[in-house]
């Protein structure tokens, strides 16, 4: 073999070796198709070719728009095609805007400030045309509060509210759903503090309505209906609201006309409930502490009037309590210029008290009074025991002792017999012209006083009359 023909042969085995090299590297270079696209490639072929197993089918589903990432909702919608700042239907009939509310909770009530707090989902049903859309088998969309600022929504308001606030954690608790049709629900989460007129002439005994009122801000009767979607049924309650301090005893709605003078008519919703105070609580914390701060104030009845120690500081102890359970009660309290049914409880019992402080002053005076007649008696008659008196008109017999209740007769005694403290002062008549000192029956002058009748009739009296209070107090107010 030639040189030629050698060199011939090299270069067909080069050229073949770099063609080989070439196709490899074309191989090595070759870039996978992504994942997304390769199952969908899969599934489709599966599909098509009929390769899924038994037991587990899969269906296709046809296209739907509304679905479609390449179409936004604003373009769905045709946001921008229409003008939102106006009502639906402008310059025909008003539009009929359907509510129906969930109250989730009643916060608080308060006496002091005459309001309460309470929580609620409110929804909103309306139909704007300008919102349809064509859908096959999506039956709505659903939005957040951010498509809610580019729309017309009806603009309720409180009336008669303090503060109000929609919920935002974690974003706004706000939900708009459009139907292809292009009916609207709107629904928002709200938290809102109201005023409540309440009538506390029976508290703690009474029974409170308060109410809720919804109401358009700036469209009239004319522009907008107003309406509960459902009557009674549009309002739903949870069954674990509870207050510490009132039984709710039930919900109900209204609808009414509001007028200004400045603006016109407007349709108002109401809310109502009626709540029914416990008064377990008040028993336990006023009631029952006044009325053994009354019956501690008899105590004093029993003892000795001459136990000054013991009788005052047990009145002026009552006195204070009492004192300071009326200004506990009131402080919580608004500042009503009416009597309250507390109020009478209380105030009749501080009276009693106060009284019973009243009698151990008159026990007590009227001791004193007694002592000192007792004292001036013995001064104006000193032995004078059977001694003939010097000017020959008068003979005195004066005797002080405990005498038993057979020498004296039963003038004044108790009719069990019992022995008594008290004073017996005879005094003898005995004319200037006999010159015998003979006592007859009629010359004979018997005085008794009771230290003690007043107390006696207290323990008797007081008891009786609070009794008789209380059962008129709670005929009336129970």
């Amino acid at each position: 073999m030639s040189t030629m023909q050698l060199e011939t042969v090299f270069v067909f085995i080069c050229v073949c070796l770099v063609g080989a090299a070439g196709r490899s590297a074309h191989k090595r270079g070759h870039r996978p198709e992504p994942y997304k696209q390769s199952r969908l490639r899969r599934e489709t072929t599966r599909v098509d070719g009929g390769t899924h197993k038994s037991g587990s089918p899969i269906f296709r589903r046809s296209p739907d728009m509304t679905k479609s990432p390449m179409t936004k909702s604003e373009q769905l919608l045709r946001i921008d095609d229409h003008d939102f700042t106006m009502r639906p239907a402008f310059g025909g009939p008003p539009i009929p805007v359907g509510v129906d509310v969930q109250v989730e909770s009643l916060d608080t009530i308060s006496e002091a400030d005459m309001d309460f707090t309470m929580t609620l989902y409110l929804r909103h049903y309306w139909k704007d045309e300008r919102l349809s859309f064509p859908s096959t088998n999506n039956q709505s969309m659903t939005f957040d509060s951010r498509l809610v600022k580019k729309i017309w929504v009806p603009d309720m308001f409180f009336v008669h509210s303090k503060r109000s606030f929609i919920h935002d954690t974690t974003t706004d608790n706000v939900m708009l759903r459009v139907y292809p049709d292009g009916n609207v629900l709107y629904s928002l989460r709200v938290t809102v503090t109201a005023m409540c007129n309440m009538d506390l002439s029976r508290f703690p005994l009474d029974t409170q309505t308060c109410s809720l009122e919804i109401e358009s801000y700036a469209y009239t009767d004319d522009d907008l209906m107003l309406y509960w979607k459902k009557g009674n049924e549009s309002l739903n309650t949870d069954d674990k609201i509870s207050l510490s301090q009132f039984l709710i005893q039930k919900f109900h709605t209204t609808t009414k006309l509001a007028f200004y003078s400045s603006t016109g008519w407007y349709n108002r919703l109401y809310i109502h409930f009626t709540l029914r105070r416990h008064v377990f609580f008040f028993l336990l914390q006023t009631y029952f502490p006044a009325t053994l701060m009354v019956m501690l104030s008899w105590v004093s009845f029993w003892i000795d009037c001459r136990a000054v120690p013991a009788r005052v500081p047990l009145g002026i102890t009552t006195v204070l309590t009492m004192s300071t359970i009326i200004t506990g009660v009131n402080a919580s309290m608004p500042r009503v210029s009416y009597i309250k049914a507390v109020d009478i409880y209380l105030w009749v019992s501080f009276v009693f008290v106060f009284l019973s402080v009243i009698e151990y002053a008159a026990v007590n005076y009227l001791t004193t009074v007694q002592e000192r007649r007792e004292r001036k008696l013995r001064n104006q008659l000193p032995c004078t025991c059977g001694i003939e008196n010097p000017d020959g008109d008068m003979m005195m017999t004066t005797c002080f002792s405990d005498v038993d209740p057979s020498a004296a007769g039963t003038y004044g005694m108790p009719e069990n017999g019992a022995r008594q403290e008290r004073i017996l002062a005879q005094l003898t008549l005995a004319d200037s012209q006999r010159t015998s000192r003979v006592k007859t029956p009629r010359g004979y002058v018997n005085v008794w006083i009771d230290t003690h009748a007043i107390d006696k009739y207290s323990r008797v009296i007081f008891p009786a009359a609070y009794t008789l209070f209380n059962i008129i107090y709670w005929s009336i107010y129970s």
